[in-house]
């Protein structure tokens, strides 16, 4: 597969991943940029053990965690402002409200729904993660409550 393909056939995917990981816009554009960066240079090493898609996503998540590791070691500050992106990715109150309770999630909660999300199947998302595929089955059941818990709310209101 060329890296062109790739780069429009997972993008958005791993965009909406990184965006239920980290609660910026702008930082999940930027995580997405970055993973896509590893991907053009280590494409060469891909081995077909897995799926492409598996060995991408593996990267994304790897790299959400490092940025989001990144980031609790800076120091507080007036950072640059950021270049006019050409994407423009609309987000209604809802759909930014769901990307909200997911960043509430604790970290290895909000890369499975967001996998999930995406409708990447469960025996994949446990290899990404590194847990049983019975394991992710009951982290989603629940998760899945405490999101139709907080969206219940959100409605009353």
């Amino acid at each position: 597969m060329e890296f062109e393909e790739i780069y429009k056939t997972y993008w958005q995917k791993i965009y909406r991943v990184c965006r239920g990981y980290v609660s910026d816009d702008d930082w999940a554009k930027d995580i997405t940029q970055d993973t896509f960066i590893i991907v053009w240079n280590q494409l060469h090493t891909f081995r077909n053990e897995s799926a492409i898609s598996t060995w991408i996503y593996r990267i994304a998540v790897n790299n959400c965690l490092k940025q989001i590791e990144k980031q609790k070691r800076l120091p507080a500050g007036n950072f640059p402002e950021h270049i006019t992106e050409t994407v423009q990715i609309p987000i209604d109150n809802k759909i930014a409200f769901l990307y909200q309770c997911i960043n509430e999630l604790k970290e290895a909660d909000r890369i499975i729904i967001s996998l999930e999300l995406e409708d990447i199947k469960q025996a994949e998302i446990a290899s990404i993660v590194g847990i049983s595929e019975i394991n992710v089955r009951v982290k989603i059941h629940r998760i899945k409550e405490k999101l139709t818990e907080k969206f219940k709310s959100y409605e009353r209101d």
